[in-house]
């Protein structure tokens, strides 16, 4: 009797491992092109091709390359009445509000939209409570990998962490979530349209989705880029670099120096954008 297990029941690493790792690999670049033999040879899909790529990113990727600045950060005073703490949760829609000194230099702490839900059930005449309610706010470097601010996610039950600049002021948050679609993907839901394809980190850099339309990028830079058969930033890249470009790959073009800090085999998800001295004004 063969004892062998039969192939349809050898795990995916099993399969993976057999089929294409006969030799040790020596960098990423190796177990890159093994995954796309393996796509190619039907043992995983271009979905689970594209999660494992994502995940190998992490340790590559830093805090400020995907957190949200300061500016767009929304948060609450310690004295923030309940009225007003319940009109803030329902505009922004967020599950979790880091709260502010008077001086707003300083994160105290952070409450959850779910705290409010509960007092608001036991005594809706009492006033909110930041006393009872108060987390800890984890405190994270801008130079923080990813993968290193996951495994704390994991450690600390956290899903939010404040980030700090090299003077010690806060330069912005990064969620949970935010290290997620990096490996997965954008997790959109029914208030992602209010976000923006732009975000101004307020240092001269420019955090862009790829998918943003040229149109949208010379309007809000007041610029006149333009490539023949081309609608997105994406495309604009890509055409400049002619080919595909790999993550952290940097180009300038016409006046912005473009970084690429997600992509995938197929696409380019999130740009960094700079502004150069020969950027061309409309």
């Amino acid at each position: 009797m063969n004892e062998e297990q039969p192939p349809s029941t050898l795990s995916f690493l099993q399969r993976l491992k057999k089929q294409f790792f006969h030799s040790p690999l020596h960098s990423n670049d190796e177990l890159l092109q093994a995954l796309k033999e393996a796509e190619e040879s039907h043992i995983i899909d271009s979905h689970s091709r594209s999660i494992i790529e994502g995940t190998m990113q992490l340790e590559s990727l830093e805090v400020r390359d995907v957190m949200v600045p300061k500016s767009k950060m929304v948060w609450v005073k310690r004295t923030t009445s309940t009225k007003d703490l319940l009109a803030v949760m329902v505009k922004s829609a967020h599950s979790r509000f880091p709260v502010m000194n008077s001086h707003e230099d300083k994160v105290q702490g952070v409450i959850l939209a779910k705290d409010l839900l509960s007092h608001l059930a036991n005594d809706q005449q009492k006033e909110f409570s930041y006393k009872e309610y108060l987390r800890p706010a984890i405190l994270v470097p801008e130079s923080k990998t990813l993968g290193a601010l996951l495994r704390d996610f994991q450690q600390k039950h956290s899903h939010m962490a404040i980030v700090m600049d090299e003077y010690g002021e806060i330069a912005g948050l990064v969620t949970l979530e935010d290290v997620l679609e990096q490996i997965v993907g954008e997790i959109e839901d029914e208030h992602d349209f209010e976000e923006d394809n732009i975000i101004d980190f307020g240092d001269g850099r420019y955090l862009l989705k790829a998918n943003t339309p040229l149109e949208e990028f010379n309007e809000f830079f007041q610029v006149s880029l333009d490539v023949s058969d081309v609608d997105t930033v994406a495309g604009f890249v890509i055409a400049s670099f002619t080919y595909l470009p790999e993550q952290m790959s940097e180009i300038d073009i016409q006046g912005f120096h473009f970084k690429v800090l997600k992509t995938d085999s197929r696409r380019l998800h999130l740009l960094e954008v700079t502004k150069t001295n020969t950027a061309d004004s409309k």
